[in-house]
C-alpha cells in the first residue's frame, strides 16, 4: 500500500511526533483556538491566525504555513449547497454520453484500425463536463454574451457525443470521426461532416471555439482570454461582467511550461472570471503524473502559492460516512502516505483488493469498512465522478472573487471501462471485447440490449422522453448548446491609405527605418474615430526599442488598478503612463503571454462578436521561432490580426549574435495556409500591405493574419507610385532598370527587405560595368509561391485557363539568369524556383548557418548577400551561360 515500504522499527522512528517539553501548554493553546473557532467563527479565526503570522515573521520565527492541506475536500459536507438538479437524471445522460463517445471511437477502430482517438480521457472527465454543461456554461445569447469554455481535447468524443444527444449532429456525423475527407459533405458538398480529431475551430467552424489539441497552449490562453475580457470592460467597449473563462485540463497537461507560466498573471490581476478545472486522473499517456507522489498536492503548493484560491475535489458523497466515522483521522492519514502510483492500482484493482490493501492497514481502517460489501468497496467513487460534489466546487468558484479559482478533481482515468480501468494502457485502449461492452452496459445501467451493446449501437432517448426533456431545458436555460463558434460582428470602416500612410508611400527619398514608418502610421491609425479605439498595441518588454514610447502619452499602457506611482520620467514627454482605460498591452519578457495577448484579441470578433485589430511587435527571432505552436493555434482560431517582426532578418540586427537573429521566420511562416508573409523593403510597401490587411480583416472581414517584417536600418525611402501597389500585395514589382535606357536587360536581380538596398547598389555597380540589370523588389515570396502553386494544381486538375504564375509573368519582359538575395535561409527565395519563366538560370543567396555578431557590413559579406556578392554571383551566372 505505502511507499516507499520501511521496516517496522524505521517507520515507528520516523512516524515519532517531535519532542513537546511541554504538552500542557500545547493543548491549552489547541483548545484556545478550538473554542474562538466555534465560537466566533471562521473569520475571526482566520484573522488571528494572520496575525500570529505577522508577529512570527516581525520576531524573524522562521515559520511560515504549509500551502498543502490535507488530502480531503475543501468544502466540506455542511458547506455544500443543495443540489439543484434532479441527480438520477443527470447520471443517466452522463452515462448515456460515455456510451456514444466510446461507441463512435471504437467502431472508427473496428473499421479503420488507423484512425485512433481517446475514450479513457473523456470516461473520466464526463461528470466534470456534465456539471458544466447542466448548470454552469453559459451560451452566448440575447441576456448574456457567454462563456468561454476550453475542453480538454482528448475528450472532444464526450462533446460529440452530447451533441448529438442534442441533434446538433448525426448519428452519420459520428460515423465519421476522424474521416474528414471522407464524409460526404465534403465529398458530395452536403450530408454527414466528418468530426475533428480534437477541437479545430478551422476545421469545425461553427462548432469549436478554442483549440486546445497542443497540450499547454489552452490554459495559458485562457488566461490571456479572461484578462483580455477585463480589458474591454475596462475601456468601455465591451461588458464582461457576468462572464467566466473555464478551462477543463489534463494534470499531466501542467507540466507544459506554458500551462504554468502565467499562474501570477492570473493572480495580479484578480481575475475572478477565470476558473480551471484539473482533471486529476494521476495518468499520463504511459504511466502514472507522479507515481512516487501526488499530484494534486503539488499543483495546490503550486497554485496556492502563485495566488489562486484552490479547491480541492478529492471524494465523493460515499466517503462522507466514512469520513464522518472516522474520529481518529485514519483516512487523513493513509492517504498522506499514499502515492499517486498506488492511487492509480487501486483504480485498476477491484474492491477485494482495495479492502484487503488499503482498509487492511490497521484496525482503524479496517473498522471503517465493517459491514461494506467488496461493491461498495469498488464503487465508492472519486469527487470528480460525484455530480453533487462536482456542483459545490463550481458553485463555489463562481461565486469566489477577488482571485482566480483551480478546481483539482481526482478522478479515474477509464472510469467504468473495466479492465481499462487505470491501467498503464488506459490512455490507448480503443478496443473492446464483446463481454466488455456488456461490462460498460451493466456498470452505467444502460438501456442497450445485449446485441445493440456488442454492435456498438448509438443510443438516443425519444424527443419526448424525460432525459430529453431535461437536457433541452437546461442547456435552454444556459443560453442555447455549446460550444458554438459565432462570427457575426460590425464591419469597422477603414480609413483611407493617404489619411495615416501618405508620408510614407511619398517618401521622396527621406531616410528613415521600417520600423520607424510603422510607429508613426501606427499612431495616426489610433486616432481614427472608428478604427482607433479598436487598435490594440502589444509590445513584450520592447516599446522603447521600438520607438514607440511617444505612444504611452497618446493612449497610456493599459493596467487593471491604474497607476500607483508618480514615474521616474514624469517630466519627460515620453513618461511611462498606465491607466485603466489604457489601450497598450505591454506583457513584459514573455512572448508566449504576448501571442496569447495577441490571440485573444485577434479572434475577438468571433469570442465577443466586437471585431478588435491587434498589432504586436517583437523581435522577429523571437515570433515563429519561440513560438510557433501559439501561432499555428491562433491560425486554428482564425485569428485576425498583424504580427510585425521587427529587427528582421540575420544580418540587420548587427552586434547582437547567434540568438537574436532572424533567418527562418517567413520560412516557417509560408506553412501556415492563412498567414500572409511580407518582407517589405520601403515604407511605401509596408503602409500598401498594412493597410490592404485591414481592408480585408476589418471591412471584408475574411479569416487571415498579416506576418510584415520591419528593419532598424535607416536608408532613403523612395515613393511608391500607385500602379505598383496591386503588384506590391501580389508580391513583387518591378522597381528599375540599370541603366535606365537599357531595352536589352541581360540579369534580373530579386531582393527583398534589408537585402533589397544591397541589390540595388549591385545593379548600380554591374551597369557601371556595361551589364545591365532590372532589379525587383520582391514583398512575399510566400504569395509568389502559393500563386504558382494554385496555377499547377489547376493544370494537374485538367483546368483550360490554368492560369501563368504572377512571378513567371513579372519576369517575362527581362532577360538573362535570375539572381534571389534575401536576408533569410536560401530555401525562402527557392520555394518560388518552379515558377519562373523556363530556361531562365535561377541563384540564390541567404543567410544559412548560425548568426554572428558584428557590424551589418561585416554579416552581410560573411554571408555572401551583401552588394558585392550579390555583383559576383550575377557574373557568375552570366559566365555559366
Amino acid at each position: 500500500m505505502n511507499a516507499p515500504i520501511f521496516s517496522d522499527q524505521l517507520r515507528a522512528l520516523l512516524e515519532m511526533p517531535p519532542h513537546d517539553p511541554d504538552p500542557q501548554e500545547t493543548a491549552e493553546w489547541r483548545d484556545a483556538f478550538a473554542a474562538l473557532a466555534e465560537t466566533q467563527g471562521p473569520q475571526r479565526a482566520r484573522r488571528m491566525l494572520d496575525e500570529l503570522a505577522q508577529l512570527a515573521r516581525a520576531r524573524r520565527i522562521g515559520w511560515q504555513p504549509e500551502l498543502s492541506t490535507p488530502y480531503v475536500n475543501t468544502i466540506a459536507v455542511e458547506a455544500q449547497p443543495a443540489f439543484p438538479g434532479d441527480l438520477a437524471i443527470e447520471e443517466r445522460l452522463a452515462s448515456l454520453m460515455r456510451w456514444n463517445a466510446l461507441a463512435m471511437v471504437v467502431r472508427a477502430n473496428h473499421s479503420y484500425g488507423e484512425l485512433g482517438g481517446h475514450i479513457a480521457s473523456y470516461a473520466s472527465a464526463a461528470d466534470l463536463f456534465e456539471a458544466g454543461f447542466n448548470h454552469f456554461f453559459h451560451a452566448r445569447s440575447e441576456s448574456h454574451r457567454g462563456d468561454l469554455v476550453f475542453f480538454q481535447p482528448h475528450s472532444a468524443p464526450g462533446v460529440y457525443a452530447r451533441a448529438f444527444l442534442e441533434g446538433r449532429l448525426s448519428e452519420d456525423d459520428l460515423l465519421h470521426y476522424r474521416q474528414e475527407l471522407s464524409a460526404p459533405a465534403f465529398t458530395q458538398g452536403e450530408g454527414a461532416r466528418g468530426l475533428s480529431s480534437y477541437p479545430h475551430p478551422y476545421l469545425m467552424p461553427d462548432f469549436w471555439q478554442f483549440p486546445t489539441g497542443s497540450m499547454g497552449i489552452g490554459p495559458i490562453s485562457s488566461i490571456y482570454h479572461a484578462r483580455f475580457m477585463r480589458y474591454l470592460t475596462h475601456r468601455q467597449l465591451l461588458d464582461g461582467e457576468g462572464r467566466k473563462v473555464w478551462g477543463v485540463f489534463g494534470d499531466g497537461e501542467m507540466d507544459e511550461p506554458e500551462s504554468m507560466s502565467a499562474l501570477t498573471l492570473a493572480a495580479r490581476e484578480k481575475l475572478d472570471n477565470l476558473v480551471w478545472v484539473v482533471n486529476c486522473n494521476l495518468q499520463r499517456l504511459d504511466g502514472p503524473v507522479r507515481g512516487n507522489g501526488r499530484i494534486i498536492d503539488e499543483l495546490e503548493k503550486l497554485f496556492a502559492g502563485a495566488g489562486w484560491n484552490v479547491i480541492k475535489l478529492v471524494w465523493g458523497s460515499d466517503w462522507d460516512g466514512l469520513f464522518a466515522r472516522d474520529a481518529q483521522g485514519a483516512l487523513a492519514r493513509a492517504f498522506a502516505d499514499t502515492v499517486d502510483g498506488q492511487m492509480q492500482t487501486f483504480a485498476a484493482k477491484d474492491g477485494r483488493y482495495n479492502r484487503d490493501t488499503f482498509f487492511g492497514q490497521n484496525e482503524e481502517l479496517a473498522r471503517l469498512a465493517q459491514g461494506m460489501t467488496d461493491e461498495q468497496i469498488d464503487r465508492l467513487k472519486r469527487g470528480g465522478h460525484d455530480l453533487v460534489k462536482i456542483h459545490a466546487a463550481y458553485a463555489a468558484a463562481a461565486a469566489h472573487r477577488g482571485q482566480p479559482t483551480v478546481i483539482l478533481a481526482h478522478t479515474k482515468k477509464g472510469y467504468g471501462m473495466g479492465a481499462g480501468q487505470g491501467r498503464m494502457t488506459t490512455h490507448s485502449h480503443k478496443k473492446f471485447e464483446s463481454a466488455d461492452l456488456i461490462g460498460f452496459r451493466n456498470r452505467f445501467d444502460l438501456p442497450l440490449t445485449d446485441e445493440q451493446a456488442t454492435s456498438l449501437a448509438f443510443y438516443k432517448p425519444a424527443e419526448d422522453s424525460v432525459e430529453m426533456r431535461y437536457l433541452k431545458a437546461h442547456r435552454a436555460a444556459l443560453g442555447g448548446s455549446m460550444p458554438r463558434r459565432e462570427t457575426a460582428c460590425e464591419i469597422v470602416p477603414k480609413p483611407e491609405l493617404a489619411a495615416y500612410a501618405k508620408f510614407a508611400i511619398e517618401a521622396a527619398g527621406k531616410d528613415m527605418s521600417t520600423t520607424m514608418a510603422f510607429v508613426r502610421m501606427l499612431g495616426a491609425l489610433l486616432k481614427d474615430k472608428a478604427l482607433g479605439p479598436r487598435v490594440v498595441p502589444i509590445v513584450a518588454d520592447e516599446a522603447r526599442t521600438f520607438g514607440m514610447a511617444n505612444l504611452f502619452k497618446q493612449v497610456g499602457i493599459y493596467s487593471s488598478v491604474g497607476q500607483r506611482y508618480a514615474p521616474e520620467d514624469i517630466d519627460s514627454i515620453l513618461s511611462y503612463r498606465e491607466a485603466t482605460d489604457g489601450q497598450i498591452l505591454e506583457e513584459g519578457i514573455s512572448e508566449a503571454g504576448a501571442i496569447a495577448s495577441w490571440t485573444a484579441a485577434a479572434t475577438s470578433y468571433s469570442v465577443h462578436g466586437l471585431a478588435m485589430l491587434p498589432f504586436y511587435i517583437y523581435y522577429s527571432m523571437f515570433g515563429f521561432q519561440r513560438v510557433g505552436d501559439q501561432i499555428w493555434a491562433a491560425a486554428d482560431q482564425r485569428a485576425r490580426g498583424f504580427l510585425l517582426g521587427a529587427t528582421s532578418g540575420r544580418t540587420t540586427l548587427g552586434g547582437e549574435g547567434l540568438q537574436h537573429q532572424d533567418g527562418t521566420s517567413h520560412l516557417v511562416a509560408a506553412t501556415i495556409p492563412n498567414c500572409k508573409a511580407y518582407d517589405p523593403a520601403f515604407a511605401g510597401e509596408m503602409a500598401v500591405i498594412v493597410d490592404a490587411g485591414i481592408r480585408e480583416m476589418m471591412v471584408e472581414q475574411k479569416d487571415v493574419f498579416y506576418y510584415v517584417t520591419l528593419m532598424n536600418e535607416n536608408y532613403a525611402q523612395p515613393s511608391l507610385p500607385a500602379e505598383a501597389h496591386a503588384d506590391v500585395l501580389r508580391g513583387c514589382h518591378r522597381f528599375g532598370r540599370y541603366p535606365a535606357d537599357s531595352a536589352t536587360p541581360r540579369v534580373t536581380l530579386l531582393g527583398s527587405g534589408a537585402i533589397l538596398t544591397e541589390v540595388i547598389k549591385a545593379a548600380k555597380a554591374l551597369a557601371a560595368e556595361g551589364i545591365a540589370c532590372e532589379v525587383f523588389s520582391v514583398t512575399s515570396w510566400s504569395e509568389l509561391a502559393r500563386d504558382g502553386r494554385a496555377c499547377e494544381e489547376r493544370a494537374l486538375a485538367g483546368e483550360t485557363e490554368a492560369g501563368t504564375p504572377f512571378i513567371a509573368r513579372q519576369l517575362a519582359g527581362s532577360s538573362g539568369p535570375v539572381v534571389a538575395a534575401t536576408d533569410y535561409v536560401r530555401a525562402v527565395p527557392e520555394s518560388v524556383r518552379a515558377f519562373l519563366p523556363a530556361g531562365r538560370r535561377y541563384l540564390t543567396l541567404g543567410t544559412d548557418g548560425f548568426g554572428r555578431s558584428d557590424t551589418r557590413a561585416a554579416l552581410r559579406r560573411f554571408f555572401g548577400v551583401d552588394a558585392h556578392s550579390i555583383a559576383h554571383a550575377a557574373r557568375h551566372a552570366l559566365a555559366a551561360g
